[in-house]
């Protein structure tokens, strides 16, 4: 056998399970069909960290509870950035104060579960921007908001770090049963395994009797603005807002300060009708507080861990979920325990579980920049002015454990291009710090994947860009 567990997809959950069984005496490997893992991730790198508060106990609540105890370790950890705010889930109306109260009641004897209903006073004390407008509300004290990719990368450098192979570029193509264990066909090479566990919703294979995870599922859609740090609503915690016409309206503070809008539909709105529902909850939005729109699509079915065919040696993870980075933690645990009641191995007894230190120039005092720059002189020039993101950080980022290949790569670690600008001062000179450091041809770099070239052709011929 080439490899004992072999891991389809390189997003959160499958760097999460690959960073889980990197713990044990296994020989492991990850393929991942596009430059870089972490790619499922929406490009704002903020998530809210939810607790699992519905009216129904089923699979997607357990695991979200789970998920949302085990954060504070892996946030620390893996030095992700990670803030508890709280949440307040506001009730408009007679029929949302009675599923509120549904909520409370299913919860408030949960070990574990910190919730409460509280009242119009209590509403203006914990956030007087809502000035008084709410007789009553659900206040959670667990809920948080995260950075995702940083916890991708969290997971998949540090499973890297204890020698999974991670297969970037590689397309699965086919799974075949073999006599003990399957073999997997990508466009570069047949392996041989034990196990496979499949984190690509919707590929079906040879030997996968499993159903697509979306088929005849309603979909939702998240429309998403993202406001700069110059806009400031004064709400300190994530505030939801359910109106009578089904939609979710939620107010998102940020690690850096900003502010997300965001609005849960059964349709794709567009950009006018996001700030106009949204304006509801977030007043007073205006052109130059506003970086970015954005559109993530979901199923409306719970997360399922499809082990049906366990004792062949096969695991999928079906289903697109708005809380499938609180939900990974746990995810990743019970995939993991499955399979060591398959495979019998013993932990390992010198197991990196540190992920490699970076630096944030923005974030340091004087003292630390000047020390940094002493070290590395890199640090010491800005190349995006608006997030004051330095050139030593983007080279790093490339250099790293799994380091950056494609543009957006280094905007997903860095957080380059994201200020006012949106990338108009600096653009230019991460792509050329990439091709120098990875040894291209400014031609051959590329925004996220291979079909997305920052340059198709040159008309003229230039030293650099």
């Amino acid at each position: 056998m080439d490899y004992d567990v072999l891991i389809l997809g390189g997003g959160l959950v499958g760097c999460s399970i690959a960073y889980e069984l990197s713990k044990y005496n296994l020989n492991i490997a990850l393929i991942e069909k596009d430059y870089d893992i972490a790619d499922d991730i929406s490009i704002i790198n903020t998530e809210i960290v939810y607790a699992g508060l519905e009216i129904k106990d089923n699979e997607a609540t357990l695991l979200q509870h789970k998920g949302n105890q085990l954060m504070d370790e892996l946030a620390n950890k893996f030095n992700v950035p990670f803030k508890r705010c709280g949440s307040i889930i506001l009730a408009e109306d007679k029929e949302t104060e009675d599923k509120l109260k549904s909520i409370y009641e299913n919860n408030k004897d949960k070990e574990g579960y910190n919730v409460k209903l509280i009242n119009r006073d209590e509403i203006s004390k914990l956030e007087p921007e809502l000035r008084g407008l709410y007789n009553s509300a659900l206040y959670c004290e667990d809920i948080g908001v995260i950075s995702p990719c940083e916890l991708a990368l969290g997971y998949g450098e540090v499973a890297f770090q204890n020698n999974v192979n991670f297969k970037l570029e590689e397309e699965v193509i086919d799974i075949e049963n073999i006599a003990k264990g399957f073999r997997v066909v990508t466009n570069k090479n047949r392996f041989t395994c034990k196990i496979v566990i499949n984190t690509t919703p919707g590929e079906n294979y040879s030997m996968d009797f499993s159903q697509p995870c979306c088929d005849n599922t309603e979909k939702e859609y998240a429309n998403i603005i993202s406001l700069n740090k110059y806009y400031n609503n004064g709400y300190k915690r994530v505030i939801f807002s359910l109106n009578k016409d089904g939609d979710k309206i939620i107010s998102c503070p940020t690690n850096k300060d900003e502010t997300i809008g965001l609005i849960c539909s059964n349709d794709n709105l567009k950009n006018h009708l996001v700030i106009e529902k949204v304006s509801k909850l977030i007043p007073d939005i205006k052109a130059n507080y506003i970086n970015s729109f954005f559109t993530s699509e979901f199923c409306k079915n719970d997360i399922i861990i499809d082990d049906s065919q366990i004792k062949d040696g096969y695991v999928k993870i079906r289903g697109k979920h708005p809380a499938i980075v609180t939900m990974t933690p746990a995810i990743a645990e019970k995939v993991r325990d499955n399979i060591l009641g398959i495979l019998k191995c013993k932990p390992k007894k010198e197991f990196l579980d540190k992920r490699r230190e970076y630096y944030k120039f923005n974030e340091m005092s004087n003292e630390e920049r000047n020390e940094i720059i002493r070290l590395n002189n890199r640090y010491g020039k800005i190349v995006c002015s608006c997030e004051r993101i330095t050139e030593g950080e983007i080279v790093d980022a490339i250099r790293r454990p799994l380091g950056a290949r494609t543009i957006e790569g280094i905007k997903r670690r860095t957080g380059v291009c994201f200020g006012r600008c949106q990338g108009s001062q600096c653009f230019n000179e991460v792509v050329s710090i990439l091709a120098r450091e990875t040894n291209k041809s400014i031609n051959d770099i590329v925004k996220d994947s291979k079909n997305s070239k920052i340059i198709l052709k040159r008309i003229k011929e230039f030293d650099e860009m």
